[in-house]
């Protein structure tokens, strides 16, 4: 189970304002359920918040751009599912990333004998991890 952090430990000051730890600990939350997203009624129960109060966060949430709220039918009731728009950094995002063990590490630079603007190693690499085109709206 996912720990809620305090507001300081998050990694969000580039996109909210340190005033409402509630966003923070929403936004949080949402961004570490990657792609199955979390019901808006199963957050504001794990914030202990109430209804009206997690809506109202998911709708400032939404209008940032920082999550996407989908309308789901659960139980018998209309909910929202939320996803995060943006995900935490990785390092596994570049694990496999050849220039880690590249022998022209040294030498490689912009301006270097050895430049990853020429170099089809990486060019392969990059080309190898898009997965599907993005929707003219920025969305994945």
């Amino acid at each position: 189970m996912l720990t809620i952090k305090k507001q300081e430990d998050l990694g969000f000051d580039w996109c909210m304002p340190k005033r409402d730890d509630l966003e923070y600990k929403a936004l949080y939350f949402i961004s570490h359920t990657r792609s199955q997203g979390v019901l808006q009624s199963d957050l504001w129960r794990r914030l202990g918040a109430s209804s009206r109060e997690g809506s109202r966060i998911a709708l400032k949430l939404e209008n940032k751009g920082l999550v996407k709220r989908e309308r789901e039918l659960r139980s018998g009731r209309w909910t929202y599912r939320l996803f995060p728009k943006r995900q935490p950094p990785s390092i596994n995002s570049i694990m496999e990333c050849p220039c880690l063990m590249c022998s022209n590490d040294p030498r490689c630079g912009a301006f270097g004998s050895v430049s990853p603007i020429a170099c089809a190693t990486l060019t392969d690499w990059i080309s190898g991890l898009v997965r599907e085109p993005m929707d003219p709206s920025g969305d994945a």
